[in-house]
């Protein structure tokens, strides 16, 4: 049997930090595959929501302890300015709108991509749908 993820002795627990990153980096790649055209039924469009809910109201909380953690050292690069957190908040509001279905026209799209760059460049996590191709069957 095959086993992925981190050798044991490099594993540690779980906390919010590395919860609120992963659901981030999940938020990202199902708004990329909606950008892509990806299908995207009832049961995606409510996870994007229940995620973005999530990601909007966790990036409040760790917002407010970028003073706190500024006197201590970085850990695990959850060393994110303001600007980060207010980017996160914009992507989870547009994950929203797609959920909810409103429109979407073609500046917002432009909008969410560059929003998605920026966010991506600051996690240094390539998000490219093309290598998640199991997205066309779900």
């Amino acid at each position: 049997m095959l086993r992925f993820g981190a050798a044991p002795d490099k594993a540690c627990e779980m906390d919010l930090d590395h919860i609120f990153i992963c659901r981030l980096k999940l938020l990202i790649v199902m708004t990329r595959a909606y950008l892509e055209g990806y299908p995207f039924g009832a049961v995606r469009k409510s996870a994007l929501v229940g995620n973005a809910r999530y990601i909007a109201a966790e990036s409040i909380d760790l917002e407010q302890l970028i003073p706190i953690r500024s006197e201590q050292a970085a850990k695990d690069g959850m060393d994110f300015d303001h600007v980060f957190y207010q980017r996160v908040k914009l992507l989870a509001s547009m994950a929203k709108t797609i959920g909810k279905n409103f429109p979407f026209g073609e500046h917002r799209q432009t909008a969410l991509m560059d929003n998605l760059d920026m966010i991506c460049n600051a996690l240094d996590f390539t998000s490219g749908v093309k290598k998640v191709e199991f997205l066309k069957v779900a």
